[in-house]
């Protein structure tokens, strides 16, 4: 049974358009234009084409930002991976964690992504739920009142690889070197960070994700997780190679899971330049690309 976790009115979204410039060797995006509500954003997310997928100037209509996450545990490695079902799009995709960014976080990404963590990727002992740390950076703990943090342990997360080619905020060098790429579906810039994520010694650690949505009676965002659907998946590597094999993880179990007809989402698709042409790609040929 899903349990609420958290409520709040719900906060006018506020992002900006996003030009772009690229070459063979650089990426460089600036925020353009008046701030758009999130159904401005979305009425500008139709489908655009660019003729060198190297080198090309667009304006697109947001920011995403994405954590791509080694995960290990028992000395094994995984990658995490939600379920989200789309049905303006029509698929039902394994997904990285990810959100749009704001306005105000639009120079500084990372941020973004730091919150959209600390909100979905929730990992759980008999003793409570763990606090996460990005290097020396507290994360957030926006469930602080609801989920009984574990007082003595934690989760850390590091900065896995950089991608080769570098991307810019205007001048400002993203030093983390995110994987940039335009989705032409959809006329959004994307960066994807790479990062390691190592959980405490623990026997019954489980993994789940928190998702939001809007409760039509009251007008409020809910806060949900369901200890039956968790929901958060680990996609096993071995060597580095995606195996093709699922878990869920429960009490420090791994649980294997079936599901045929899984999409991933579009950023599992072939990369060409900086572009996706993709809206999806399928389970489980696209590990092997990012």
């Amino acid at each position: 049974m899903a349990k609420i976790i958290a409520r709040r009115n719900p906060v006018a979204f506020k992002t900006q358009a996003i030009h772009v410039q690229s070459s063979p060797e650089v990426l460089r995006y600036s925020p353009v234009g008046n701030p758009l509500s999130f159904d401005q954003m979305l009425a500008l997310r139709q489908p655009v084409q660019v003729a060198d997928p190297e080198c090309f100037e667009l304006t697109v209509a947001n920011l995403g930002v994405s954590a791509d996450i080694t995960f290990q545990w028992q000395q094994r490695e995984f990658r995490l991976l939600v379920r989200q079902q789309r049905p303006d799009r029509g698929d039902d995709v394994l997904k990285l964690l990810s959100g749009y960014v704001p306005a105000h976080e639009l120079r500084l990404p990372l941020l973004t992504l730091m919150t959209e963590l600390a909100e979905e990727l929730l990992l759980e002992t008999g003793q409570g739920w763990l606090p996460g740390r990005y290097q020396d950076v507290w994360l957030p703990a926006p469930y602080a009142d609801t989920l009984p943090a574990d007082p003595k342990r934690w989760f850390s997360l590091t900065p896995h690889q950089g991608a080769a080619r570098a991307v810019l905020c205007r001048e400002l060098n993203l030093l983390e070197r995110p994987r940039a790429y335009v989705h032409l579906p959809t006329n959004s810039l994307q960066l994807v960070y790479h990062m390691r994520l190592v959980p405490p010694s623990c026997h019954d650690l489980s993994a789940l994700h928190a998702d939001e949505f809007l409760d039509a009676q009251s007008g409020q965002l809910h806060a949900r997780l369901d200890h039956h659907q968790p929901d958060l998946y680990l996609a096993e590597l071995r060597d580095g190679v995606a195996s093709g094999r699922l878990f869920t993880l429960e009490q420090g179990e791994l649980v294997e899971q079936q599901h045929p007809q899984l999409l991933l989402s579009e950023a599992f698709a072939p990369q060409r330049g900086w572009v996706v042409a993709e809206s999806n790609w399928p389970w489980p040929d696209g590990l092997a690309f990012p």
